[in-house]
């Protein structure tokens, strides 16, 4: 009779504070042998208690807030925000707007990709790797800044467009395309670079196994669904992104499902946002930037679904007689995407989970949780961003 093999698990926290992670978060690997068999991560120590913040302010004072979220990806929140309340309120949004409103967001999603390359990077300890995508960003950076004034919160829109600041004349134009030109040879060559190295690509092929049934079971979205198959992109949707129905571009969808998976999706996503861009600039039509016909009052609760760079970002709220906000929901792409890594971790090697979890990009200044409190029972409890998902979010099938 064989003897029965006793397996031990030892728990290995990481976090809050930990040379890998960006921002505070704290993670618990359950390891056999240094082999993750389980993973829970715990988000949101620094809950900043925005969405309280901007209850029974002026929907224009609670936009500025807003942007203030995540300093990566502040056009989303701003945009997501902005278009639910024109979509709530059936105000006009000049075409010209459109346009500038979607070269701003592409603009800032490549400079999130490549942030994302570059500390990818840097967790793998390729460090010359890093600082290239780094110094990649800065083109990019500087566009923004040429736009609207600034490198991090461009606050180009604005109810019914874009301020008038961010207009882009015909000169601006052309160095937009010229960057463009001269940045898509550059990044061509460091990812070909990047998928051909054999350092990177030993650590991250074959690991953060997230098969397509999983994903699609915990809702990961943006370019980690996409790197496990899922076939979703809100670009692509008519309805709640109407500004985006002028261009051509293809979805980056792959099916290898591990962490090399994510890192090419968002390296190949990179060129499909240069083809937006050339497009909205060649095709920019002429026309005002803001219509001011609207008039703020009430409104029903209002949803705005938008493609941010991690994915899937919603914003939710409603209006009274006066404008001011009321019960302001924000879900963004780290709430599923975190526990999505929970168990794409699981079978990986304890010095490869750390990098599964960063391969989603995971944002924790986004990530917000909520508390649901029971007076008749005298109870509270904390709902996690599965449980947020299956309640009150929003399912697809393929």
């Amino acid at each position: 009779m064989a003897e029965e093999v006793k397996v031990v698990e030892k728990e290995i926290p990481i976090g809050l504070v930990h040379p890998a992670l960006l921002e505070p978060f704290r993670i618990r690997f359950f390891v056999s042998d240094e082999i993750v068999k389980d993973c829970e991560i715990t988000l949101n120590p620094a809950h900043r208690g925005i969405e309280r913040l901007m209850e029974g302010k002026p929907y224009e004072k609670a936009s500025v807030i807003v942007e203030k979220i995540c300093g990566i990806c502040s056009s989303s929140h701003l945009w997501s925000s902005v278009k639910m309340v024109e979509m709530g309120l059936k105000i006009h949004v000049p075409e010209r707007a459109q346009y500038i409103r979607t070269i701003v967001q592409e603009l800032q999603r490549t400079t999130s990709h490549l942030i994302f390359l570059g500390h990818a990077m840097e967790v793998v300890g390729h460090e010359t790797f890093a600082m290239r995508a780094f110094l990649l960003r800065e083109m990019f950076m500087d566009l923004l800044y040429y736009i609207s004034g600034s490198r991090v919160h461009p606050t180009a829109q604005i109810l019914g467009g874009v301020r008038p600041r961010c207009d882009i004349p015909p000169s601006l134009g052309k160095v937009i395309l010229e960057t463009v030109d001269r940045a898509e040879d550059a990044i061509a060559k460091y990812v070909e670079r990047l998928l051909a190295d054999p350092l990177v690509m030993s650590r991250v092929t074959g690991v953060g196994i997230l098969d397509y049934n999983t994903a699609m079971r915990l809702h990961a979205v943006g370019p980690t669904g996409r790197a496990s198959g899922v076939k979703f992109d809100w670009r692509k949707d008519p309805v709640q992104n109407p500004a985006y129905k002028p261009f051509d571009f293809n979805m980056v969808v792959l099916d290898w499902c591990d962490t090399k998976a994510r890192v090419a999706t968002r390296a190949l996503e990179i060129f499909e946002q240069f083809k937006i861009l050339r497009q909205a600039v060649k095709n920019m039509p002429d026309g005002p930037v803001i219509d001011r016909t609207w008039r703020m009052g009430r409104m029903d609760f209002s949803h705005g679904y938008l493609e941010a760079p991690r994915g899937e970002v919603y914003h939710s709220t409603s209006l009274d007689d006066h404008g001011l906000v009321r019960n302001y929901k924000i879900r963004t792409p780290s709430c599923t995407n975190l526990p999505s890594m929970e168990e794409a971790c699981i079978g990986d090697h304890l010095t490869d989970a750390v990098l599964t979890i960063a391969s989603c990009d995971p944002c924790l200044s986004c990530t917000n949780r909520f508390t649901v409190v029971d007076l008749r029972r005298d109870k509270t409890r904390v709902m996690t961003g599965v449980e947020i998902i299956g309640k009150y979010g929003r399912r697809r099938t393929r």
